[in-house]
């Protein structure tokens, strides 16, 4: 965090270190009284579930000419301590300015529109790729990368960061370090006399106007450059989702995109009334982003405590990490949303695999009903149901 701040003008620095005061309190606030009930005396009264919704499309954290973006820290949604996102968007030609990130890995779905990256690696490799609708890009922790919006209309992507702590308005931007190095370090260091320095910004530029760029794809600087041969990009929707009676799933793990190290992700849509059937994931939290439509989650946290929120479009959603949960369709038209585990690896434990998993004896003395009624119970994960007829 402190190595952040020191690249922080001075409104950003007193942001950042109320910020960093609660981050340090979250864990022992937030979360602790949130877990408290796991070894809480069966006499004593454990703590109701926080809200486990925000509403990030109705924030404007930062708004200029050429985008926006809005996020969701442990500042703005205190139970979500391994997770941050941020809904950004860049008009035509618009440049995330060449920065990286300290504290976290950074992961993405485009939404709607175009958007060209560079990521430059450790080892010198520079990669550029270009992303439409459905596809996805990571780039691990300290890697210096751009974003672009090409057009013709509005781009609007969702980042999801592996630590809950970060915010986007941290990064660590080159025109912020450009304009906080002394004159004659920075001209040594770019080669160029004083005069040209002295054109760059003054300060962060964040999200910049730019030319809409006519060139399919441009040639690195640096022409021996090799290629990265790490892929930072991975089409989400075009690949061969997981048919249920009552939607579908994509799915991508590290064993499908091998630099994707610290996410799993999903895009889900629900059919309308269909039920996400009762589960759990037994080694990562949950947090999700509704892109269209209405739903209904219940979470379960021991201790006959529960809590139900109704989300829509824009809105974010959260699962504590072993904490049972469903979700119910709500509405006409189909509901879709992205998830993001904090796993490179995917673990679900369905209430109806462990009931399959185990003898019908347990079952009956378990539940205290007859045989006939426990040959109806499932055997096996169905994954999303649909409406009941």
């Amino acid at each position: 965090m402190y190595d952040t701040i020191l690249y922080m003008s001075e409104d950003k620095k007193a942001n950042a270190m109320s910020r960093r005061g609660l981050f340090q309190a979250a864990p022992l606030g937030a979360a602790a009284a949130f877990l408290a009930p796991q070894h809480a005396q069966a006499q004593e009264q454990p703590a109701a579930i926080p809200s486990l919704k925000f509403d990030i499309e109705a924030q404007t954290h930062w708004k200029g000419e050429a985008g926006s973006a809005n996020e969701a820290t442990v500042a703005e949604f205190p139970i979500s301590q391994n997770i941050a996102g941020v809904s950004m968007r860049l008009k035509p030609g618009a440049i995330r300015e060449l920065h990286w990130h300290a504290l976290a890995a950074e992961w993405a779905y485009m939404i709607e529109g175009r958007v060209r990256t560079t990521v430059v690696m450790p080892n010198g490799q520079s990669a550029i790729d270009e992303f439409g609708p459905g596809d996805t890009w990571y780039f691990p922790r300290g890697h210096g990368h751009l974003l672009q919006g090409l057009g013709p209309g509005e781009a609007h992507f969702l980042l999801g960061f592996d630590n809950g702590h970060f915010s986007e308005f941290g990064t660590f931007s080159i025109t912020d370090w450009i304009a906080n190095t002394p004159p004659e370090i920075a001209s040594r260091v770019l080669n160029v006399p004083a005069s040209t320095l002295a054109k760059f910004p003054k300060k962060e530029v964040y999200i910049g106007p730019g030319p809409v760029p006519t060139t399919i794809l441009e040639e690195l600087r640096l022409r021996e450059s090799q290629t990265s041969q790490f892929a930072h990009k991975y089409r989400l929707d075009m690949q061969t989702p997981r048919v249920f009676e009552g939607g579908i799933e994509y799915m991508v793990t590290q064993k499908d995109f091998p630099i994707q190290t610290t996410f799993t992700a999903v895009k889900m849509i629900l059919k309308p009334g269909a039920l996400r059937e009762m589960h759990w994931h037994p080694h990562a939290d949950e947090w999700q982003y509704f892109l269209s439509g209405q739903a209904s989650m219940t979470v379960f946290g021991s201790h006959g405590r529960t809590r139900t929120e109704e989300y829509r479009k824009g809105n974010v959603g959260f699962v504590p990490q072993g904490y049972g949960h469903y979700i119910e369709q709500i509405g006409d038209q189909p509901t879709e949303l992205l998830i993001l585990f904090k796993s490179p690896e995917y673990q679900e434990i369905s209430l109806a695999n462990w009931l399959g998993g185990n003898p019908s004896s347990l079952l009956s003395a378990n539940f205290g009903i007859p045989q006939d009624a426990i040959d109806k119970l499932p055997k096996k994960e169905r994954g999303i149901l649909a409406r009941k007829s």
